[in-house]
Parts: C-alpha cells; structure tokens; sequence
C-alpha cells in the first residue's frame, strides 16, 4: 500500500512503477516530435523572417503540447516515484499549467481544423467567402484568445485546488497531504463543468469544420471525376479527405477519453485514469505526426534527419 513515513520513505509499488514505464516512452515521443516540428519552424522563421498563418498555428500547437507532455511527465514521475516530495510541495503547481497547456493546445488544434476547413473548402455563401479572404488577420487574434481563455481557466484551477487543499480537515497532520478528503460536489464539480466546457467547443469546432471540408472535397472530387475521369488533382482530394478523416477519429476517440478521464477522476479509479492517460498521450503524439506528414516542408526534413542518423548509426557499427 503506498504510504509515506515520517522518515520521509517512499514505497514504490508495482502499479507505481507500471504508470511510469508506460507514461514515459509515450511523453517522451511526444516530446520529441513536437521538439521537432518547433525546431524546423523556428529555423523557416529565422531564414525567412515570416511565417505564414499555417506555421503559426504549427508553431503554437507544437510549443504547447511539448510543455503539456513534459509537465505531465515531471508530474507523474515525482508522484509515483517519490510520493512525498509530490504532495509536500503545491499540488496546484502541476494542476494549473498542466490545464493551462492541455485546454490551449485543444484549441489551438481546433483553430487548425477551421483555419484547413475556410482554406482548402469552395462553398459560395458569402460569410464563407469573407473568412476566406480575411482568415489569415483572424488567426492571430483568434490564437490570442485561445491563450487567454485557457490562461484563465488556468487560474480558476489554480484557485480551486489551493481552496480544496485548505478546506481539508486532515491537511495539517503529519502525511495526510498524501490521503486529501476533497468533496468532489463542493470544490470539483464547478471546475469539471468549467473544463468540460472548453473541451466540448473545441470538440465542435473540430467536427464542424472536418464535416465541412470533407464534404467539400468530396463533392469537388465527384466534379472532376465526372468531367475529366481520374487524375492527379483527384487522387490529391482523396489524399486530403483521407487526411481529414483521420483528424476527425483521433480528436473524436481523444475527446471521449479526455471525458473518460474527468470522470473517473472524480471516482479515483487510478487504472482507469492510466488507461485512458496511456491513449491521451497516444493520439496526440499520433495528431502531431500526421500534422508533419500532410506538410510537405516538415515531411521532407524528417525524413532527411532520419536518414542521417541512420547512416550515422551504420558508420558507428562499422567502425
């Protein structure tokens, strides 16, 4: 049973040591490929001195989930690993940023969808048309706010847990920091409504603007195909649509897990909360991929880092 002494000992447990072995292959992969993608961007931005609205959203998105693995990496790591040194310091410490990155790359992801979906999609209404032509002013505006809101979100979590934590009867004693008694329908519930929120919009956002363009693109395709038969402009409209697709079933599995997670949070079910951790950090590692991979310029530069490291490996066993 973890318990933490006097001593200030700490028990590692299997369950401690299972969480740790899983979390971190899968915050480190993502860690290092959204190092990746804010490497080459910011090396495009020194050379070109700009960046288009497209690597902007990139380069934010990038930024904020590898902050977002590595807290929560740093945060599961001293709490199973050294349980007392986890919750002798401000639990909040880990809480506010943690939420502060997580809800901020939900939308920025969110403004990625929609800022694809008025781009590459051809309706004749004519709002769409005037978010055609003025999306790339909106961008910055809209990831401005985006950072705010979870900002103050973030503020908000900071503020209910240290409110939580200080309403507890056993906070004083000696090791009882390790066994909080938070009533969940007294500080946690206005917090989750508040979280869940922001994860249904841009959930919405996401499907909205993936619905849109896939429709778009598939009525486009169905008119080329019709008048010119197969060519490369179609097989690049089912390349996109394919790319949508999967845009569309990873944010729609990572959000029903992110609601997963909330849930059973509130019950305390630490299997559960692994599991559903396990695939959180899965499907965001696997978004980013697929991001590098439907842009040509960050496609190109992986694979020419992996073939030199490739062939720096091949030398070394030579040698």
């Amino acid at each position: 049973m973890e318990a933490c002494s006097s001593q200030g000992k700490f028990n590692v447990t299997t369950y401690n040591a299972v969480a740790v072995a899983i979390i971190t292959p899968q915050a480190f992969a993502g860690m290092w490929i959204n190092a990746f993608i804010v490497s080459v961007l910011c090396v495009a931005w020194v050379k070109k001195r700009s960046l288009n609205s497209n690597e902007k959203i990139l380069l934010v998105l990038g930024c904020s989930r590898f902050w977002y693995l590595c807290i929560a990496w740093v945060g599961s790591f001293i709490k199973n690993i050294y349980p007392c040194v986890y919750f002798h310091l401000k639990i909040q410490i880990f809480s506010a940023p943690l939420s502060f990155f997580n809800i901020s790359s939900l939308w920025i992801s969110a403004i990625l969808s929609v800022f694809y979906c008025i781009k590459i999609a051809n309706f004749q209404h004519t709002f769409f048309i005037y978010l055609k032509v003025r999306i790339d002013r909106i961008v910055p505006w809209l990831m401005l706010t985006s950072v705010l809101v979870s900002l103050g979100i973030s503020v908000f979590v900071y503020m209910i847990v240290d409110e939580a934590i200080c309403d507890n009867k056993n906070c004083t004693s000696t090791g009882s920091l390790w066994n909080l008694n938070i009533r969940p329908d007294q500080h946690l519930f206005p917090l989750y409504f508040i979280t869940g929120i922001a994860y249904a919009t841009a959930f919405a956002a996401v499907i909205s603007s993936a619905l849109l363009l896939l429709f778009s693109l598939w009525r486009h395709k169905h008119r080329m195909q019709t008048k010119s038969g197969k060519n490369v402009s179609v097989d690049a409209h089912i390349k996109a649509m394919k790319s949508v697709l999967s845009f569309f079933f990873i944010y729609t599995i990572n959000f029903i897990f992110l609601i997963l997670s909330l849930i059973y949070s509130l019950k305390k079910e630490k299997a559960v909360m692994l599991f559903t951790s396990f695939f959180h950090y899965s499907l965001t590692t696997a978004h980013s991929l697929i991001l590098i991979f439907s842009n040509p310029k960050l496609e190109k530069t992986l694979l020419r880092t992996l073939s030199c490291l490739k062939c720096k490996i091949c030398m070394r066993h030579e040698t």
